[in-house]
């Protein structure tokens, strides 16, 4: 069994390391064609994202004797332990060396990135090469290390991103693997709401829909753990935070339902989650649209999302007749797409953009643009829930009656219509 088997999901990334190791473990083939072998690697990316693991995992594959270097001295005796590790594994070639959340080792940033630290970790580099010492490093963030340090020669850099599709289930099935959970739970479902979370925070939910499930004396983890986790872990929202008040509920049911209902008539399945719940202390209510890949260069649903974004406050007008007061957040983000087309992209053509020099005129243009859009919109939004308003009322009513809904309880209650 290979190490990297360790590694749940990101093929293309295991790909890529499995290739590293090969040159570290058969250098001499490589030598022989005449190819420079790397003078090492950093694995970058964002907190918990398992980086670590990967390096373990790389270092025990490499079959090489290792040296971990963690920043844990004041800066003048880390410098040195720096020299050190580097001069024991010359000593101990070939060797490999772990330098372990490398971009912490110095207070650098982007004005003084030639600190101590770097500069130190670059001479060793220089003063090691050819010596058979391969370095391996994880970083949150290269913005602040020398470009000198991760430029092409010196350490190559392989960046890890947070898992999403088929590598989101991958990871999800493999830690629901390890618990006692029923075999009905969706894992779509799950995968959607996870979907984009880093791997730390998929075991985390994971993990604390058991101690729900085991709190409440239950045999296995069920689909009502999980969502209380996701809603807990990743939007700070439990069940404390539904509003008590009915009227207030009432509200907020129908602020979220014209949300969901609009973007789920514009594009099925485009919803991962609705919920009345309060966000992270900032918002009551919210809904988890779905993460497409193509969402940032796609304009149709883009347009969409400004559309499901105005239904909040259309649902609102709609039912109850009065302006919602509570809409100022969608609002907010609605003229930002609106004026990101017609002044960023010249959506609906040039003359409505700033341009490189702005004017009075072509300032006042654009605004009107955005104005007239920003109307067009909203109408299509009154009358989508206009043309669905039993869906509105049904999806309002089991938001105030189960406070949470996922992708595949929505879809139930859209097919009734």
């Amino acid at each position: 069994m290979s190490e990297f088997d360790k590694i749940i999901g990101y093929k293309d990334v295991k790909t890529e390391l499995i290739r590293l190791c090969d040159i570290v473990k058969n250098a001499d083939k490589y030598k022989e064609m005449g190819v420079s072998l790397p003078c090492g690697l950093i694995l970058d990316g964002k907190p918990g994202v398992g980086k670590t693991l990967m390096a373990n995992c790389f270092v025990k594959e490499s079959g090489r004797k290792a040296f971990v270097c963690r920043k844990n001295k004041p800066s003048g005796e880390f410098v040195k332990e720096i020299t050190d590790v580097f001069t024991k594994a010359v000593e101990n070639a070939p060797s490999i060396i772990f330098l372990d959340d490398m971009d912490k080792f110095a207070n650098a940033d982007e004005r003084y990135k030639n600190t101590e630290e770097y500069v130190t970790i670059q001479s060793c580099i220089d003063e090691t090469r050819g010596r058979d010492v391969f370095v391996v490093a994880t970083t949150n963030g290269t913005d602040n290390l020398p470009f000198s340090l991760v430029r092409a020669g010196r350490l190559c850099v392989l960046k890890i991103m947070v898992p999403k599709g088929d590598d989101a289930y991958e990871i999800v099935k493999y830690y629901l693997s390890k618990k006692k959970y029923v075999a009905n739970i969706n894992v779509e479902d799950i995968v959607r709401l996870l979907n984009g979370e880093s791997c730390a925070t998929l075991e985390t939910v994971i993990d604390i829909a058991g101690q729900y499930a085991c709190f409440a004396n239950k045999k296995e983890i069920d689909a009502d753990d999980l969502i209380r986790a996701f809603l807990r872990v990743v939007y700070n929202a439990p069940e404390s935070t539904t509003p008590s008040n009915r009227s207030v509920l009432e509200h907020v049911a129908y602020h979220e339902a014209g949300h969901a209902v609009v973007a789920e008539i514009l594009e099925e399945g485009s919803v991962d989650l609705v919920s009345v719940r309060n966000n992270t202390g900032v918002t009551q209510g919210f809904t988890v649209y779905h993460n497409y890949d193509d969402y940032s260069v796609s304009q149709t649903r883009t347009e969409n999302r400004i559309i499901a974004l105005l239904a909040g406050r259309a649902s609102i007008e709609l039912v109850f007749g009065r302006v919602d007061m509570c809409a100022d957040r969608d609002l907010r983000r609605a003229f930002e797409l609106v004026e990101s087309f017609v002044n960023d992209f010249c959506a609906y053509g040039f003359g409505y953009s700033e341009g490189p020099v702005t004017s009075p005129s072509r300032l006042l243009m654009k605004e009107n643009r955005v104005t007239a859009e920003l109307e067009l919109y909203y109408a299509r939004a009154k009358k989508i829930l206009v043309e669905n308003r039993p869906f509105l009322e049904m999806l309002a009513q089991h938001l105030m009656e189960k406070d949470t809904l996922i992708s595949s309880e929505i879809q139930k209650i859209k097919e009734q219509f």
